[in-house]
């Protein structure tokens, strides 16, 4: 599955960098989660648990809303992406890029994967399972809606060159990425009634997803690039002094998460 995974994006790179394009990049990479998961789920013959149906759909659902979002997005900015401004030229660092994104996608799901490519009997679904559900319609719901309420705002001319702090945003800087989190280890919760032994490797899914979002790609980036822009208006620095980085919390609260 891991090869799969690095083969998509291997595929998918030549076109890019011969056109020098981002275009497909976060495109690729739901394709590859959609891929993934049915081929898993494909791995063995005979009836599906209600877990692996139910853990599959959670997976095909969330790369569907998330590329076509994604997608939606890259195309109304013209096919432009800065973060790949100084790099889709360098012929190295773009295939790196596009390698890291396949395994990626195989960590992020890899408790998806392990229990459909089991093979003893699935545990029956019990509470855990009902935490895990919950989570990860919580989280879901959190970066849905904080996504809607980024591009309602974005598209108001008022708004042009403003940070957003409205809604989720009020509470979070990053809410977006709070549900990414939250529902990973809701998916990771619920697979534990199925794992045993070795397969308990499947925890590196929400490990990585918080690891990444928090210290590499997702807040650290776009803080530098929002710090960049306002570090300097003493409103903005208020905001983050004020508000979580991370979790959704009333703004009276100093300590930033």
């Amino acid at each position: 599955i891991a090869a799969v995974a690095i083969l998509i994006q291997w595929i998918v790179f030549i076109p890019s960098y011969f056109f020098q394009t981002e275009r497909f990049f976060d495109f690729t990479g739901s394709l590859t989660y959609l891929s993934l998961v049915a081929l898993s789920f494909a791995q063995e013959s005979g009836p599906k648990s209600p877990r692996q149906i139910i853990l599959t759909t959670f997976t095909a659902i969330w790369a569907i809303r998330l590329g076509s979002f994604l997608f939606t997005r890259i195309n109304r900015d013209g096919g432009i992406d800065t973060r790949f401004t100084d790099i889709k030229n360098k012929i190295v660092r773009f295939f790196n890029l596009w390698t890291i994104q396949g395994l990626w996608v195989f960590i992020t799901a890899l408790p998806v994967f392990i229990i459909n490519c089991k093979r003893s009997a699935s545990q029956p679904l019990g509470a855990r399972d009902t935490v895990g559900f919950v989570l990860w319609g919580l989280g879901f719901a959190c970066e849905v809606i904080a996504d809607a309420q980024k591009t309602a705002f974005k598209h108001k001319p008022a708004n042009k060159g403003r940070w957003i702090e409205e809604g989720l945003w009020y509470y979070s800087r990053h809410p977006n990425y709070f549900g990414e989190i939250m529902l990973w280890c809701g998916v990771f919760l619920s697979s534990t009634k199925d794992l045993e032994g070795v397969q308990y490797i499947a925890i590196l899914s929400p490990m990585f997803v918080t690891f990444l979002l928090m210290k590499v790609s997702g807040i650290p980036m776009l803080e530098k690039a929002s710090f960049k822009k306002w570090g300097n208006d003493p409103q903005y620095q208020d905001y983050l002094a004020r508000t979580s980085a991370l979790v959704p919390l009333p703004v009276h609260r100093k300590k930033k998460i």
